[in-house]
């Protein structure tokens, strides 16, 4: 039987919403859209807590459960945070988002429900940008939209 979660994002100008569904310990399917996004590359990641009592902020760091350092979707289990989904592209202000990710999971000890996704204002170097933040966040930037991620039927 298949988990299936959800998540609407909220922000200024930001809006959308993102769908989850995992079918048993296979890759957790990501699809959605997202609006009010400048053109180009924008940074998309499970951040630890599914609180937003201070807007975005407060859903504090990337979910990092092994204590990784920041890297690519793409990198092998060690050498990224399970939080890191790279980025989406939007194009007319609108991204749609189709991603296959075997590090998160809607069940057990990586569970993404209850955390909150958020989309950053700028684009994620993948832990491969050399800035100060580069291997934290991405240097992703601002968090312009965020929602925390709940049980869907």
């Amino acid at each position: 039987m298949a988990m299936k979660a959800v998540c609407v994002l909220k922000g200024e100008k930001v809006n959308g919403t993102v769908f989850f569904e995992q079918e048993g310990d296979g890759p957790v399917a990501v699809s959605g859209e997202l609006t009010g996004l400048d053109d180009g590359l924008h940074g998309f990641h499970v951040h630890q807590f599914g609180d937003n009592t201070n807007g975005c902020t407060s859903a504090g760091p990337h979910f990092n459960p092994d204590g990784c350092e920041h890297g690519a979707p793409e990198n092998a289990k060690g050498e990224r945070h399970a939080g890191d989904l790279g980025n989406v592209t939007a194009e007319g202000g609108v991204a749609k988002v189709d991603i296959k990710d075997a590090m998160i999971s809607l069940t057990g000890e990586h569970s993404i429900i209850g955390r909150t996704m958020v989309i950053h204002a700028d684009q994620d170097d993948l832990g491969k940008g050399g800035h100060e933040l580069s291997k934290t966040t991405g240097n992703a930037g601002a968090r312009s939209a965020c929602g925390v991620i709940g049980i869907s039927k």
